[in-house]
């Protein structure tokens, strides 16, 4: 069960660059790798699913009213992430956006849902729609309500 006050103590990623990020952001609370270029991105802590290790790394997201939105597209790799395998086993998560911490209650979207955050997330970081087009499976999107 992962909680905002994992993101401390957490494995970083495997890709460098995503763990150089992820520290930058946590060491000036924010203040650098929150936005860029008008992107946003958050630090999302996750208990590994075998491991039972808190991991975090960083994603881009969007919000739909109190609750953040992120994409599991891997790139559009044929699997999907690992941090999206740890939060369907757990879904509870560490969340930080800016300075602002929280511990969150993660899930997929429902079919409903889908097609707005979709586009919402598409025009975002349009990659997302190559991501789509690359792979057969269907990238999943995240809800994360905030807890706390």
């Amino acid at each position: 069960m992962a909680v905002a006050d994992d993101l401390d103590r957490a494995t970083d990623s495997r890709w460098d660059w995503v763990a150089e990020q992820t520290r930058k952001y946590l060491a000036t609370d924010g203040a650098e790798g929150h936005e860029s270029n008008g992107v946003h991105t958050l630090i999302l802590a996750t208990t590994g699913r075998k491991s039972g290790i808190a991991r975090r790394c960083c994603l881009i997201y969007g919000t739909a009213g109190e609750d953040f939105v992120v994409v599991a597209s891997k790139g559009g790799a044929e699997d999907d992430p690992a941090w999206f395998k740890n939060l369907v086993a757990d879904p509870s998560v560490g969340v930080q956006v800016g300075d602002r911490r929280f511990t969150a209650r993660a899930r997929v979207a429902t079919a409903a849902e889908r097609e707005t955050l979709w586009v919402q997330m598409a025009r975002i970081f349009p990659l997302y729609d190559e991501y789509k087009a690359k792979t057969d499976r269907e990238i999943p999107i995240v809800v994360l309500t905030p807890q706390d």
